[in-house]
């Protein structure tokens, strides 16, 4: 390859990366995707669907943000390598909007009358306010970020 051309696929390879590293896209999780936690197909539980991307380009999918916490949280035992430093982009399923919403800026409620897949579940919100109205309406408990989502809480879940 002739010096012009390296350049031309070095310069279009970092704005690739660069493009896709500064504003990650969720991604659908198809038939075959088993949730990284628990082992259900994913795909037929899109009203809680939830994922981790990877600086790799891996994409971990889960039926519901608490297996996503779960897999998180254990993330420096379990996965092969990987640190919570690892971790791009994390996307959960909206409760009012059914579409997904960045799951580090969310708002969960805890302790609802509303159940996940795997049944007691982090019910997440794109709003504060969203998830007052929801707590209010569901008998929730608190309203969490996720920095404050500790393994204690997620064990209360299981």
């Amino acid at each position: 390859m002739n010096k012009s051309l390296t350049a031309i696929v070095a310069l279009l390879v970092f704005l690739t990366a660069s493009a896709y590293a500064g504003n990650p896209k969720p991604r659908k999780p198809g038939a075959g995707d088993k949730c990284a936690v628990c082992g259900m197909f994913v795909a037929k539980y899109t009203d809680f669907a939830a994922q981790l991307q990877f600086r790799d380009g891996t994409v971990m999918f889960f039926d519901g943000p608490k297996d996503l916490f779960t897999y998180y949280q254990g993330l420096a035992r379990s996965s092969a390598g990987r640190k919570p430093g690892d971790v791009t982009a994390a996307f959960v399923t909206g409760f009012y909007t059914l579409t997904p919403i960045d799951g580090l800026k969310a708002f969960y409620v805890t302790g609802s009358n509303v159940n996940g897949p795997m049944g007691r579940e982090l019910v997440p919100f794109a709003t504060e306010a969203e998830a007052r109205e929801f707590r209010k309406d569901h008998k929730g408990k608190a309203i969490l970020r996720f920095r404050d989502i500790t393994p204690a809480i997620v064990r209360e879940l299981q």
